[in-house]
């Protein structure tokens, strides 16, 4: 039997789902985190605690970039009908050395363009599936959650951007 990873919020609570576009869901939660990233050129150096954790743009960032690549990869998984890899990663309690480096206009660039990349590959992927494929429990035995469902989590992205919050 196929198992595939269940997830849930951070409540517990499966995403709700709405008629927006799926398609377009991604690229405008990037559109959304770059905006806000735009500001953290007058980062200080300073983390910004919410939460209980430490945010930095670096921080912030790098949890976008892996929610993107970690459910986009749980997607493909399910659509080829194979197991997902479980994610061994700590999310947003792991705070690394790195997190408090400057950020500079060229990681901005960098992270626009990979983020931007991500988004791109979500579209396309999600532009060929049909409402029912969307919508079909791959294994309802499980709790694994529609892929649509798994679209509109992701696009809560902004939430990582929305802590550290605008620094100009």
């Amino acid at each position: 039997m196929t198992r595939y990873l269940s997830i849930e919020d951070d409540d517990g609570s499966v995403p709700e789902t709405d008629e927006r576009d799926v398609t377009t869901l991604i690229p405008d939660a990037v559109d959304a985190v770059l905006a806000i990233a735009e500001t953290w050129l007058a980062f200080d150096g300073s983390p910004v605690v919410r939460d209980g954790n430490a945010w930095t743009p670096h921080k912030a960032l790098r949890r976008v970039a892996d929610h993107l690549i970690d459910h986009l990869a749980e997607i493909e998984c399910r659509l080829a009908g194979v197991p997902t890899e479980p994610d061994r990663w700590h999310g947003r309690r792991l705070t690394l050395d790195a997190d408090f480096a400057r950020f500079t206009e060229a990681d901005l660039d960098e992270a626009t363009s990979r983020l931007r990349r991500l988004a791109l590959c979500y579209r396309s992927r999600l532009a060929g599936l049909p409402a029912a494929t969307l919508d079909a429990p791959s294994a309802p035995a499980s709790g694994a959650w529609t892929i649509r469902q798994i679209v509109h989590h992701v696009a809560g992205i902004t939430a990582y951007a929305e802590l550290l919050g605008p620094l100009a």
